[in-house]
């Protein structure tokens, strides 16, 4: 009976895997170069004295139009000397506009609040968004605005991690498995997730929507801004699969801080529909299932396991490979493991807890 179950459960995921597989291979055509939007580059920064100069480095080193960009960098109530910083390397440099996150919009808090400030000063046709601790690459503007034909209203790109060791390569691939999974999705019409380090929408959408101050506040304010636009059901939403588009944010540094991450992310998913929660429990399922194999001593389960540990590697790798990264087998040895860990932990965590812990701020989901 039990390999029953455990050919049922890991049928379904790689039947899933096929999906996301179909959806993030999904092709789009693009805009000339003559035709690229206008932009504005959003990044809210709250104590990051120690990622922020890369961050913005990079930013300046952006290929795109000067008279088409405008890089707004938000100084989000920050202890150290993240503003200080900011304000030194903008200085003289035109397309950098420098804000401090004083005004209270709404109800909004911490980020919500800091990009919500940001995109009234703004002026760029299309809004682009990533994290202070990132560096983009050169291209990544210019790829994500490229997709802005008529009919498209939030673009989002891969985001991969910084790997110097095995705690921040199994990061890395985590972030790939999941992007992709949401990038499956989203582009076979139905989204699921995004993250907002790599994202971009159009400002005459997010100003049709009433904007963060008139969705209901989140601690993943990218995701419900995502789903809020989606709910019109007038536009395409859609994620690339393009190297060009790619960018590199650092890991966490430690088990708290990953824990506190991954809480923060559960916490918002409780946002999903019946799809998505359809998508977590199948996981759910299935590593339930490895956790007990060493119980079972069924040979069959154990062909059933290897067969979804290759399942995850041929998936992941072929990602990497069209992201001109490399899969080192440690990293993806180290993801299995904990991926199985938090897959069965997160449900259960969010479902007694939800309060979250992030950028020295706690929040507390109704």
């Amino acid at each position: 009976m039990y390999e029953l179950i455990f050919l049922i459960a890991l049928s379904l995921y790689f039947l899933q895997i096929i999906i996301f597989i179909i959806g993030a291979g999904k092709k789009y055509n693009k805009i000339s170069e003559a035709d690229l939007p206008s932009i504005s580059i959003i990044v809210a920064a709250r104590n990051e004295e120690n990622n922020i100069l890369e961050c913005i480095s990079s930013l300046d080193n952006l290929i795109y139009p000067s008279d088409k960009i405008e890089i707004i960098i938000v100084n989000d109530n920050s202890t150290d000397r993240t503003g200080e910083i900011i304000k030194k390397f903008a200085s003289g440099k035109s397309k950098f506009k420098v804000l401090e996150s004083t005004d209270k919009i709404g109800n909004l808090k911490g980020k919500a609040n800091a990009i919500a400030n940001a995109i009234k000063k703004s002026s760029g046709e299309v809004i682009l968004t990533t994290d202070a601790d990132c560096s983009v690459s050169p291209t990544w503007a210019k790829t994500l605005a490229s997709h802005y034909r008529d009919d498209v209203a939030i673009v989002c790109g891969y985001t991969n991690q910084f790997d110097e060791n095995i705690f921040e390569g199994m990061q890395s691939v985590d972030f790939i498995y999941l992007l992709t999974v949401a990038a499956g999705t989203m582009n076979l019409g139905k989204p699921l997730s995004c993250i907002g380090n790599n994202m971009s929408y159009r400002r005459s959408v997010y100003e049709e929507v009433g904007g963060y101050e008139a969705i209901p506040f989140s601690v993943t304010e990218d995701f419900k801004l995502l789903m809020t636009i989606h709910s019109l059901k007038k536009y395409k939403i859609i994620y690339p699969l393009e190297a060009e588009g790619l960018v590199t944010s650092k890991a966490c540094s430690d088990f708290k801080s990953l824990y506190w991450q991954k809480k923060r992310w559960g916490v918002g998913g409780l946002d999903s529909d019946l799809i998505g929660y359809s998508v977590m429990a199948s996981g759910f399922v299935a590593h339930i299932c490895m956790l007990i194999l060493p119980f079972l001593f069924s040979v069959n389960a154990l062909y059933l396991t290897v067969f979804k540990i290759f399942t995850d590697y041929y998936f992941i790798k072929s990602v990497y490979k069209k992201l001109n990264l490399k899969l080192k087998f440690s990293h993806f040895a180290a993801f299995e493991l904990y991926f199985i860990l938090y897959v069965i932990w997160l449900p259960i965590s969010v479902t007694f807890s939800r309060n979250v812990k992030w950028k020295g701020r706690e929040y507390t989901r109704k």
